[in-house]
């Protein structure tokens, strides 16, 4: 923030510095390593009277001093150059509080220099006493400079007490120093031992070579077992929550942890190997093999270590973009731009937008992120959002993820870098093609006389909007099955549900006839559902019309199943269906018809963060492209091979892992359910956002092109929180259920979330425990409160659209369906949803609401008989 930017798109911030450091921290611990190596050979040479000892150890000398004198002097400077210009704040922090210790350190390191010189050119003329003294000067003061610098380089991971007392010494000696140096010890003394193998293989004299490579072994082999307790030992001085950020919630850190421990038998394996004899020519190449191993080893532990730090450069201290926790707020509120010094673009116009957003993106992501590189290449890691999913993901940075800053400016820079990000970065400057939306002509109602017609017939379904995807080939959480209900009354003072002697159909409008011609399910039903299924046929056998099923018992008719999308046969989104129902005599007399919706959608804002494009009419529907990235995300999260699955024909439903107790004929796994999974792992990416988290996936967006969210609860101004809590609340009360039957998956999430949510939220079963419609309409009188939330039914027989009343009516055949309650507004035509009781009462309000009795009962009615309080006016008329 007080400093100008270095500019390295392709490098980022990070790999010059990973470059660098790796190489030079490889050859820094030879050089420990390496002079305990030489003095003890020499040692060796002397004990065992062998002049060829002697000679290849002032030969390997030599190796050591151009090695680690020349190249580790060089890198060491370049490892100042670049965390000066790379992070000067970090920078000026480590020199002023430990300014002493650097410059002991570097008397150090001029001991290690004057020494390893009088020790390479006096080999063989200095008296033997003597020598071995200079020899063991080099190695003290190799390792005390590694003493100072583990103290520095280990407060950075873990500055314990330091972060409140800002003393030196709580700082140096902090919790990871004495772990951290005997690792390190442990780890230079192996390094000799791999450098060792260099100099001893090119040794012409068969029986003296394997002698010296066997004695080299001992340098990588003996050490090791002490090196593995150290690194045990370290692991667990680590804080639980950089501990749990390292192991658990940083899948980019998987790769070199997989690594470490791989490589870590693989080296054991090799210094085995060399004891082998073999001839000169094969163990030259293995034992350069062994050091490049050995890098590669190297550069593992530092990413980790590097890694753990995250968020900070300084843990705990000073953000990995030089912006101090405590700043934060201060920088949002003044704005970022007018709180660094550097900035040029001090306001934000339409003009200089994507300037700016550049300028905002060198100031906090950077230091992390590369451009078009390939250490945290932002380009790679943004390419699947739309501005709208980047702008909401960006202001949920750090607010859960645990590994980044979060976002430290105010709402139109986060929108200037969102653009730089996706209109420059991306090139995504097109205008998105408006949506291909079919809104018909207001639909023809059924004629009804109240004098006359001696049947009403309700009809309607049980959730507000039925929610697909339509991504077959690859994956797929819920299959095409709407699900449409009946209930046949005969009008008499003493109404009679009818469902003997009764034919019940319905015919889905043609407009949305032939599903299978615009989506795969059908070809991959084997795959998803276990099962062919013939085309145009849902899960449960029914087609687009039909006849419904007989109750078994009670006398609610239905068609579950059904296998309707929201595109037309003219390929435009349509997501608001009509079906007609139709009341017959087995010989053919109509006696009651009517008209419902059947609400289906595919707008999964699963393209918002995961792709940019829609699948159908822009409107819609998930494209290959978003369900692979959705694929690959979760096989980066969770080591599964889900995209190699989809590519070689073997699409996934989502519910064969995690399953619930709502998923038929499956018992809960020991993964999460869907719905605790899917909304555990979103929150910590976007809780705080109010009812935006839930339009952001859900299609609720009020600007959105289904809009489901449309019932009397809609226009009075309540939305998705009132009911069922932000996101975060909503997510906490579905894992505390998972956490109570043991899916240690929860745990994480609960920790991730905690912080976030409420202090009270009750556990809840997906689908079976949902808000209660009576925790607001207590004994069903006009509400006092305006939220349900944490006040969950009993079980799944107390659902709104499992409740009846007290003669038995399911609630929704005459209140409607749930997010769609009459009177519902529907975006492609006001009273869509409206039909059944504009067909019996003129009014869209619930079906014998306004003293409307006689639609059933032919009469007024002094007696409450379905619940009380239904003799009322309604309060909130349209």
């Amino acid at each position: 923030m007080n400093y100008p930017i270095w500019q390295l798109d392709y490098a980022g911030g990070g790999l010059l510095i990973a470059l660098i450091a790796v190489f030079h921290v490889y050859i820094s611990h030879f050089a420990i390593g390496g002079g305990l190596f030489l003095v003890l050979t020499e040692m060796k040479g002397y004990r065992e009277d062998s002049p060829a000892i002697l000679a290849y150890t002032r030969q390997h000398a030599k190796f050591f001093l151009l090695l680690s004198m020349v190249l580790g002097g060089m890198s060491g400077v370049g490892i100042w150059f670049t965390i000066a210009l790379l992070n000067p704040g970090a920078t000026s922090l480590l020199i002023h509080n430990y300014v002493f210790a650097w410059a002991v350190e570097w008397v150090f390191f001029l001991g290690e220099i004057v020494a390893l010189f009088i020790y390479y050119y006096t080999f063989g003329t200095m008296a033997r006493r003597q020598h071995l003294q200079i020899g063991w000067l080099y190695f003290i003061f190799a390792w005390l400079s590694l003493f100072v610098i583990n103290g520095i380089i280990s407060f950075m991971l873990t500055p314990g007490e330091w972060l409140v007392t800002g003393n030196f010494w709580d700082g140096f000696f902090n919790p990871g120093f004495w772990p951290a140096l005997f690792f390190r010890t442990f780890l230079a003394m192996m390094l000799a031992g791999l450098f060792g193998f260099i100099t001893s293989t090119s040794l012409q004299d068969d029986r003296f070579r394997e002698n010296m490579v066997r004695y080299c072994g001992l340098w990588l082999l003996t050490p090791f077992y002490f090196f593995l307790a150290a690194a045990y030992w370290y692991i667990h001085s680590l804080p639980e929550p950089t501990r749990d950020l390292i192991f658990n919630r940083m899948p980019e850190l998987v790769p070199f942890i997989k690594a470490f421990c791989w490589i870590s038998p693989v080296i054991f394996l090799g210094g085995l190997l060399m004891a082998i004899r073999l001839p000169g020519r094969v163990k030259r190449p293995l034992a350069g093999l062994l050091l490049l191993i050995g890098l590669v080893y190297m550069g593992c532990f530092e990413f980790i270590r590097e890694g753990g730090r995250r968020p900070y450069i300084i843990h705990g201290h000073t953000y990995s973009n030089a912006i101090r926790p405590e700043a934060v707020e201060k920088i949002s509120a003044t704005g970022l731009l007018q709180s660094a010094k550097w900035a040029k673009h001090k306001e934000i116009t339409e003009e200089n937008q994507l300037a700016a957003g550049r300028e905002i993106f060198n100031l906090l992501c950077l230091p992390c992120h590369s451009i078009n590189g390939p250490l945290n290449d932002i380009v790679q890691l943004t390419a699947g959002y739309s501005v709208a999913g980047l702008a909401t993901r960006i202001s949920c940075i750090g607010k859960g993820d645990g590994y980044m800053p979060p976002f430290a400016g105010n709402d139109v820079e986060r929108l200037a870098l969102t653009n730089f990000i996706v209109k420059e970065l991306h090139n995504k400057n097109k205008q998105q093609a408006a949506a291909h939306l079919f809104r018909p002509p207001p639909p023809t109602i059924p004629p009804f006389d109240r004098e006359s017609d001696d049947y009403v017939l309700l009809a309607w379904t049980d959730f507000g909007i039925h929610t697909i995807t339509d991504s077959d080939a690859d994956w797929s959480f819920r299959p095409p099955g709407s699900n449409l209900y009946a209930l046949l009354i005969k009008r008499d003072p003493t109404p009679e549900r009818v469902s003997e002697r009764v034919i019940l159909t319905y015919m889905v409008e043609s407009s949305h006839a032939d599903p299978a011609a615009r989506v795969k399910f059908w070809q991959y039903a084997k795959q998803l559902i276990g099962r062919d299924l013939p085309p145009n046929t849902g899960i449960f056998g029914k087609k687009l019309m039909g006849i419904m099923n007989r109750p078994l018992t009670g006398s609610i008719f239905e068609a579950r199943g059904l296998p309707l999308l929201p595109y037309t046969e003219n390929n435009a989104y349509q997501p608001y269906p009509l079906v007609t129902i139709t009341a017959m005599t087995p010989a053919g007399k109509i006696l009651a018809t009517t008209r419902t919706v059947l609400p289906v959608s595919t707008e999964v804002g699963c393209k918002n963060c995961h792709g940019d494009t829609w699948r159908m009419a822009e409107a819609a529907g998930l494209d290959s492209k978003t369900a692979r990235n959705v694929l690959a995300a979760h096989d980066k999260l969770s080591n599964t091979r889900l995209v190699a699955e989809a590519a070689a024909g073997r699409p996934v439903m989502c519910q064969s892992c995690h399953r619930g107790n709502s998923d038929r004929n499956r018992a809960p796994g020991k993964q999460l359910n869907l719905s605790a999974a899917i909304h555990g792992f979103h929150a910590i990416l976007l809780g705080d956002l109010g009812a935006e988290s839930c339009y952001t996936c859900h299609a609720a967006d009020p600007e959105g092109n289904t809009r489901f969210y449309r019932g009397i609860h809609k226009e009075i101004g309540l939305d998705c929180t009132n009911c069922h809590g932000p996101l975060e609340d909503h997510a906490l009360s579905l894992l505390l259920a998972e956490q109570a039957a043991g899916k240690e998956r929860a745990d994480f999430l609960i920790k991730a979330l905690e912080a976030k949510s409420s202090p009270e939220v009750q556990p809840r079963q997906a689908w079976a425990q949902q808000p209660d419609c009576l925790n607001c309409h207590e004994n069903f009188a006009p509400p006092e409160v305006d939220t349900t939330f944490n006040q969950w039914t009993s079980d799944a027989t107390q659902l709104f659209r499992n409740r009846t009343d007290e003669v038995g009516i399911p609630c929704g055949a005459c209140h409607g369906a749930p997010h769609a309650l009459y009177p519902a507004t529907n975006f492609y035509g006001k009273n869509r949803d409206n039909l059944v009781p504009l067909q019996y009462q003129k009014q869209p309000y619930p079906v014998g609401a306004n003293h409307q009795c006689r639609v059933c009962h032919r009469q007024d009615m002094e007696d409450e008989m379905h619940h009380p309080n239904s003799l009322r006016r309604f309060r909130n008329p349209r």
